[in-house]
């Protein structure tokens, strides 16, 4: 009766007002933000480069975010806290190059009651992931209904994020009309589960794994670990029931096995308190004083498939010549350990932000 209750009670979510948004085209809000970024070469060159929003694209990005709530219950607020609008800026905002944005606030399954199920072995309860779904999926008919305009739409989602967009993909996409407009799933930090060697099926029905830049209608799909440390025994990714494998989908090559060098965007300021330091981002200690940094061709990733499980293995090793220090941080910690379960998931998204944006580009161009 509580579960049904809970769901209930989303129905009261009015997705008509705009408070109900953490981002919407037109408006000064979270991902109405700067992205410049200091692009630093190995020789230690250094150039800012400027970011300007596209004055009108063509495609829609809807974006759901990731497990960011301190509120104390179950289930979060309606608040766009600082949060939800620092995460907007760190994973959604960049986007806004290629796509209009869409991120509905949402009642998401907190940080708090992730640490209680974690301490007492017991899984996220039902009912609090009910109702975040149930908020995610009324900003959607919200949006198909209000927004959309026969436009093409990528989905955008990390970690709890993804978890949501997975299943509104199985649920309220796959077999209907919002098929037509699906450019593309982004389902990035989530398990998302296919037949061991297969590009189709499983979580997803008919829904396949991208394979090609140029190829719409699919998912974009990875969960990130250091190549030297992949996931452990019972890590929280990367792994499958016998038969199954979690889909990984590398973005700076989609057809390819090999490693590749990625195109990342970090924060400068840091990735989270929760997150291992950066940096510095030069061996000379030179302040970066852009909102982001990148570093061409210092962060490389390949997808691989082994007893470990099947993930996307990231190193980060300069040449000995570079003049970047390579202190990539990222790992999730706690009392100064790291949490080597949870491998680099608070920045699976930077490792290939370039990518990511390059690519729903290039699908946008295809979807047209």
């Amino acid at each position: 009766m509580l579960a049904l209750a809970l769901v209930a009670a989303a129905a009261t979510t009015n997705y008509a007002e705009p408070a109900a948004w953490l981002c919407r085209p037109g408006r000064s809000d979270a991902c109405a933000t700067d992205q410049s970024a200091t692009v630093i070469t190995a020789d230690g060159t250094r150039t800012v480069e400027r970011f300007a929003p596209a004055a009108s694209p063509k495609i829609d990005c809807f974006y759901v975010y990731p497990t960011v709530s301190t509120d104390a219950g179950d289930n979060s607020d309606l608040s766009a806290d600082a949060e939800e609008r620092s995460v907007a800026l760190v994973q959604a905002a960049r986007f806004g190059s290629v796509c209009r944005l869409f991120a509905p606030l949402y009642r998401q399954v907190t940080l708090t009651a992730l640490r209680r199920a974690m301490v007492s072995g017991a899984p996220r309860p039902q009912a609090a992931l009910d109702l975040a779904y149930a908020d995610v999926k009324a900003a959607w008919e919200r949006y198909l209904a209000a927004d959309n305009g026969g436009r093409g739409v990528v989905i955008v989602g990390h970690s709890q994020g993804a978890g949501m967009l997975k299943r509104l993909l199985a649920e309220e996409i796959e077999g209907k009309r919002a098929a037509k407009r699906l450019v593309s799933a982004l389902l990035i930090g989530h398990n998302v589960l296919v037949p061991a060697g297969k590009d189709v099926g499983g979580d997803l029905k008919v829904t396949p794994l991208c394979r090609q830049p140029s190829q719409t209608g699919c998912v974009v799909s990875y969960v990130s670990f250091r190549a030297d440390s992949p996931p452990p025994e019972r890590s929280l990714f990367g792994q499958a029931p016998q038969g199954m494998q979690v889909a990984c989908t590398n973005p700076a090559d989609l057809a390819g096995p090999g490693a590749v060098a990625t195109r990342p965007y970090f924060l400068t300021r840091g990735m989270g308190e929760r997150a291992t330091p950066f940096g510095p981002w030069s061996k000379d200690g030179a302040a970066v004083t852009t909102p982001f940094v990148t570093l061409p061709n210092i962060v490389s990733a390949r997808c691989v498939s082994d007893a470990n499980g099947s993930y996307l293995a990231i190193s980060t090793t300069p040449a000995a010549n570079d003049a970047r220090s390579g202190a990539i941080g990222g790992d999730v910690s706690f009392g100064g350990a790291v949490l080597k379960e949870w491998g680099l998931h608070l920045i699976d998204m930077n490792l290939a932000m370039g990518d990511l944006v390059a690519l729903v580009g290039r699908q946008s161009a295809a979807w047209r």
